[in-house]
């Protein structure tokens, strides 16, 4: 599958969006949230909660209908999206998976079909192991890895998807090989760790959080710059402020991140995307927001315009390096 530069796609529907200084466009009739994912998942939850904002807040007088289109991990909103070509009353909820999806799957739409608008949130990674592990540290785990290459279990959240290409990027970085095992949710894997069945996964804060309150898992090292923030205790007087940075626990993979995105279909009114650029920004300065943030442990950063664009940049890139290497890119 021939692909052109996300990175340039990108930069130049930003610099349509801020064509127009005036922002005149309104919404005239029901605005449409497409999750792209199910009921109850994490980019479900981002979708309604930003619904429920809004309509406290009035953002906008205009009703909101949410309809989740998860099929094919979030291929089918996108496709949705795409149908929806030039009317900016459908508006679009994802993650990475919006430019990274059509480099493993050959599906009914491109980035191109998609006008990108902002990101509000980034959600973090965490290495787990089971809360009976005799691993104390990341460096422990590792070298526990690379002394029996393949024997060890990853679970992760379906096949080819965040968990599978950070297993493997860390694979890369620490020349380490696990077995990878994947399974339906992050949920799924989380029980699985539990149980003892993997020996290990990379979720998310907010996947894991029910074990470690438990002791069942224990976390070895979050995959983020900086630590996460302060906050109360979950086990033992820890919390996830306390978990060290990977770089700190001597993992060489600095951060892996990935972000909770807005889009419009293509050839929208440029006015229209400043309009709900501008609205997502209210909406990431709220309490309610801030509240979301904290409990889902993820990390808040509102990007737009050139700094959203940039971030994806090297975001595909990381992330098509690490495809061309497993051989995931569809032809």
């Amino acid at each position: 599958m021939k692909k052109t530069s996300i990175a340039a796609g990108i930069a130049v529907a930003f610099s349509l969006a801020g064509a127009t200084a005036a922002q005149a466009w309104q919404p005239t009739k029901p605005v449409e949230f497409v999750v792209t994912s199910g009921a109850g998942g994490g980019t479900d939850n981002f979708a309604r909660v930003i619904q429920s904002i809004i309509t406290k807040h009035k953002l906008f007088d205009q009703p909101i209908v949410v309809v989740n289109k998860g099929g094919g991990s979030g291929a089918e909103g996108y496709i949705h999206g795409r149908a929806g070509k030039g009317d900016a009353h459908r508006v679009i909820f994802g993650t990475n998976n919006a430019y990274l999806l059509p480099y493993v799957a050959k599906l009914g739409y491109k980035l191109s079909d998609l006008t990108p608008v902002s990101a509000l949130a980034l959600d973090e990674f965490i290495l787990w192991v089971n809360g009976q592990a005799p691993y104390a540290d990341a460096k422990s785990y590792i070298d526990a890895v690379k002394a029996k290459p393949g024997s060890l279990k990853m679970g992760g959240s379906q096949s080819k998807d965040t968990d599978q290409t950070l297993t493997s990027m860390i694979q890369e970085a620490a020349g380490v090989k696990w077995i990878y095992v994947p399974f339906q949710g992050g949920s799924a894997a989380a029980v699985q760790l539990a149980g003892g069945h993997i020996d290990s996964n990379v979720n998310n804060p907010n996947e894991n959080i029910g074990q470690w309150k438990a002791g069942q898992v224990k976390p070895l090292c979050v995959f983020s710059p900086v630590r996460l923030a302060k906050g109360e205790a979950v086990f033992e007087g820890k919390g996830w402020g306390d978990i060290p940075t990977c770089k700190e626990a001597g993992l060489p993979l600095e951060t892996f991140q990935m972000p909770r995105t807005v889009w419009l279909p293509a050839e929208v009114p440029a006015d229209a995307v400043a309009y709900y650029a501008d609205i997502m920004e209210k909406v990431s300065k709220t309490p309610e927001w801030q509240e979301f943030i904290t409990r889902t442990s993820q990390t808040g950063r509102f990007m737009k315009g050139k700094e959203f664009a940039d971030f994806v940049a090297k975001d595909e890139a990381a992330n098509k390096k690490t495809f061309e290497a497993e051989g995931w890119v569809v032809k």
